[in-house]
């Protein structure tokens, strides 16, 4: 079995507030994507479409490496050189307008009422972004496996318990027919811990920071219900379901705003890209997610189950310590002292920032 791996979904931010113009005036935009041919031929065409369909403003669009993109913006912060529109990963999104790089886009949140909720940036009771896709994760297996191994095939209504899962596991790994009976990509060690794994932790009634007020990780990290995910976290390595951290990467499966919005461009994305597009009705545009599409079930997903990452400026912060601890007990650390360790870690950075802003 393997989960699927997506990075978040392109969020559209804007940097400065402009005013109407009197006279042609040229915006630029930073993206993220250098490489990614489908979502820049979609974006480019976004662009080219705006450009023609009125004259007061020309996008141009400069695309920098994923990797390098976050430091860029931050250099560029510091030098007051940011440019007029953001791509933003995001869970990034509350750390840039917390720290200013970011203004709230001066948009009625109502134009986004059919927008899912994971699409849609809002700190500090604020929109700063809209998300052209969302995306879910999930684990996947063939069909005919399932079958040969008799398991239930779960759906949205009826998913696998603990206990079934386990037992698919366990299945699997007792037919000798694969190395490994889960594929977690656990060499990628950045975002992707934050995103694929936390919804464990969270399924276990735990989470990366008490969301009640964004001011600690105790008791969310390092409580009972944290607990029991890292020692079965832990299991999964121990037990030998799957390859942990030492994994060999090549084995591993790898409008303006309002403008941007159009179902027509959300729904390329998603044909383009093959994410969850964020609206009803662009879904219904799409090869996938329309209804009885092979992915419709994932827009429902997304609508009924979804939960965005930590929605903090702190975020930045405590996704590293998380990939950090999870790696660490993969690997065999104790569970209660790594926790424990995370919680201190995250709440020393938030009392060195002030707590970010939450009051």
């Amino acid at each position: 079995m393997k989960l699927t791996k997506h990075l978040a979904g392109l969020v559209i931010a804007s940097t400065c507030l402009c005013a109407p113009a009197l006279a042609q005036t040229r915006l630029t935009m930073w993206y993220h994507g250098a490489g990614n041919e489908v979502e820049s031929r979609i974006l480019n065409q976004i662009i080219s479409d705006f450009n023609t369909s009125q004259s007061d403003w020309t996008v141009t669009i400069e695309s920098f490496p994923e990797k390098s993109y976050n430091d860029s913006v931050a250099a560029a912060a510091l030098a007051g050189n940011l440019p007029d529109i953001l791509d933003v990963d995001g869970p990034v999104m509350p750390n840039w307008a917390w720290a200013g790089y970011l203004q709230p886009l001066p948009i009625d949140e109502s134009e986004f009422a059919d927008f899912l909720p994971g699409t849609k940036g809002v700190w500090d009771g604020k929109l700063y972004s809209v998300g052209l896709w969302d995306a879910a994760v999930a684990l996947f297996a063939r069909q005919s496996t399932l079958d040969e191994l008799g398991l239930r095939t779960p759906t949205l209504d009826k998913p696998w318990s603990r206990e079934e899962f386990m037992a698919a596991l366990d299945a699997a790994k007792a037919s000798g027919k694969f190395e490994f009976a889960l594929d977690l990509g656990m060499n990628d060690q950045a975002e992707w811990y934050s995103y694929a794994f936390s919804p464990f932790l969270q399924s276990f009634g735990g989470d990366i920071v008490d969301r009640s007020t964004y001011k600690t990780a105790e008791g969310a990290l390092n409580g009972e219900a944290a607990q029991a995910f890292g020692k079965w976290w832990q299991s999964l390595f121990s037990g030998g379901y799957a390859p942990g951290t030492s994994e060999d990467p090549a084995d591993q499966q790898t409008g303006f705003i309002k403008f941007a919005a159009q179902d027509k461009y959300l729904a390329a994305f998603s044909d383009g890209i093959g994410l969850i597009p964020p609206t009803p009705s662009a879904a219904q545009m799409t090869k996938n997610y329309k209804d009885g599409g092979p992915l419709a079930v994932f827009f429902d997903l997304s609508k009924a189950q979804a939960l965005v990452r930590p929605v903090t400026p702190g975020y930045v912060v405590q996704a590293k310590v998380f990939t950090k601890a999870l790696a660490d007990i993969a690997n065999g650390a104790d569970v209660a002292d790594t926790l424990d360790a995370a919680v201190d870690e995250i709440d020393a950075d938030i009392e060195s920032n002030g707590g970010y802003g939450h009051r």
